[in-house]
């Protein structure tokens, strides 16, 4: 038996709406956003604690350090983004605060359209030989139903899949393979601007005609690249299960609890990462013990039977983390020399997991910007030509970014369920896994699901509480979706090929 809930239809039931207001907003949006980025350009130049910044946009051979790119941070991004220039040719240095394995409880999940860039740029191999699963898809759970919806994998090689991992060992196997080139360089040190200061206590300076700045959400640099808009809508409190079996092999396990959504999925053979969201910023004290009544009262109760034995264990041991959910929409300044990339750029809810295929996807599109230019030091040219890429990557990243957004809010959004399965199902996992990253198939789908809620309130005979009821649906789907469409631009989003941007030239050697 498949089913999908209301909540579901929430949030596709407001698109009935969305083709008659998309054509208000791409005008009022794309004048704002092209005066915006007109006022904003401008060069890279940050004060720091000691010194004042030197403008990384224009580097000349007499402070020229023979590097081509800079990269501030090594972790998904920036790893994966040192391989890739570096297999151009690239003179890479790459500056990371901490090269000693992270050990982070997100990060975990790569969606099998993030193992295909992956596979695209060459770094499959980075997922082997660190005990990563395979994932096909994901099980959903509530009121003690389930069911399994498996990702659309028949038309790919039998290697594609989603893989799950600790996201330090993955990380840790990215960094090594960048620096088997000769031409990248990896240092451990703290940035400040240009300058930075080694793990040793040496300050010293670095230029080169790019820096790409992936340092992650918790960037101290991104205010200088962009207009950051952070929120937080909840937290992840995260505990490990050791030697249990998910009731579905390789598939993510998301229960639909109340007042918001638990995960369960492999990071190992033996162990299974559990995270519960809990909204808002603040969570139950862990030092007192609010933390574990919490898990053992409010949330135990909901696990499914299976995992409930050895949840209450993992609490028991008291290994429990947590970590704020940030979201924040792609706002950059057009900034001389410079770039934003990776958390420190966008983020998502990672309920869905896609935060390393818009990574890994704006790599691909960025790494292929690059390869007709042969000489970055024009930085003025450099800049225009690549104001394209935050047109470019939108197709994927807007999909995964507005469906991530969405899907977090309606799974906390109501307790009303409904049956539905088949091709409505395949729909959704299908845009969740970035196999099919197209806005314009978000929209179709959910509006082929809004037509299929509205007969379900309507039949067998309409009635006002009925009628009623879909009108608060389409209050409520508005309220969740045009806000995060309106961030991610509608113009770039739905219409790209109309920005001017996507069709400059290269500049001339």
């Amino acid at each position: 038996m498949t089913m999908v809930f209301y909540n579901y239809i929430i949030g596709g039931t407001f698109l009935v709406s969305l083709f008659g207001s998309v054509l208000l907003f791409i005008l009022r949006d794309d004048s704002y956003r092209e005066k915006k980025i007109e006022k904003g350009s401008r060069k890279f130049e940050i004060q720091t604690d000691t010194v004042t910044g030197t403008e990384t946009g224009k580097c000349s051979p007499e402070n020229d350090s023979g590097d081509d790119i800079i990269i501030v941070g090594a972790g998904v991004a920036g790893a994966a983004l040192a391989h890739t220039l570096g297999k151009d040719g690239r003179r890479v240095r790459v500056i990371e605060r901490d090269l000693t394995e992270p050990d982070r409880i997100v990060g975990e999940l790569l969606q099998p359209g993030g193992y295909l860039k992956l596979a695209e740029l060459g770094l499959e191999d980075c997922v082997e030989e660190i005990d990563a699963q395979r994932v096909l898809g994901y099980a959903l759970f509530k009121d003690g139903r389930n069911t399994k919806l498996s990702y659309p994998l028949k038309k790919f090689h039998a290697d594609v899949a989603g893989r799950s991992f600790h996201n330090g060992r993955f990380i840790r196997r990215m960094r090594e393979k960048a620096a088997t080139l000769p031409n990248v360089q990896l240092e451990e040190g703290t940035v400040r601007g240009v300058q930075y200061k080694t793990k040793d206590g040496q300050e010293l300076r670095a230029y080169a005609p790019l820096t790409i700045v992936c340092d992650g959400c918790f960037s101290n640099l991104r205010r200088s690249l962009c207009n950051p808009k952070v929120d937080v809508p909840s937290c992840f409190v995260g505990l490990v299960l050791e030697n249990c079996k998910l009731p579905f092999p390789n598939h993510g396990h998301v229960i639909l609890a109340d007042p918001s959504p638990i995960l369960f999925y492999l990071i190992s053979s033996t162990e299974v990462h559990c995270l519960l969201d809990v909204p808002g910023k603040k969570v139950p004290s862990l030092a007192n013990g609010e933390m574990a009544n919490y898990l053992k009262t409010m949330v135990a109760t909901q696990v499914p039977p299976e995992l409930c034995e050895a949840f209450i264990a993992a609490v028991d041991k008291g290994n429990i983390r947590t970590m704020p959910n940030r979201s924040m929409p792609a706002d950059p300044h057009q900034t001389l020399g410079a770039l934003l990339m990776g958390d420190a750029f966008n983020m998502r809810h990672p309920l869905t997991g896609g935060g390393m295929t818009v990574a890994l996807s704006d790599i691909v599109v960025l790494r292929d910007l690059l390869r007709p230019l042969h000489d970055l030091h024009d930085a003025g040219s450099l800049a225009k030509y690549l104001e394209s890429f935050y047109t470019l990557r939108k197709p994927v990243a807007s999909t995964i970014n507005t469906l991530a957004g969405a899907l977090y809010k309606v799974f906390s959004a109501s307790p009303d369920q409904a049956s539905l399965g088949g091709d409505f199902s395949t729909g959704p996992v299908a845009l969740l896994s970035g196999l099919n990253p197209c806005p314009l198939s978000l929209v179709l789908h959910f509006f082929a699901v809004a037509i299929y809620g509205i007969g379900l309130l309507l039949l067998p005979f309409p009635s006002l509480g009925c009628m009623l009821i879909g009108a608060r649906l389409i209050s409520s789907a508005s309220g969740i979706i045009f806000p995060i469409i309106k961030a991610e631009g509608v113009r770039q989003m739905f219409f790209p090929a109309t920005v001017p941007a996507v069709y400059r030239a290269p500049p001339v050697d």
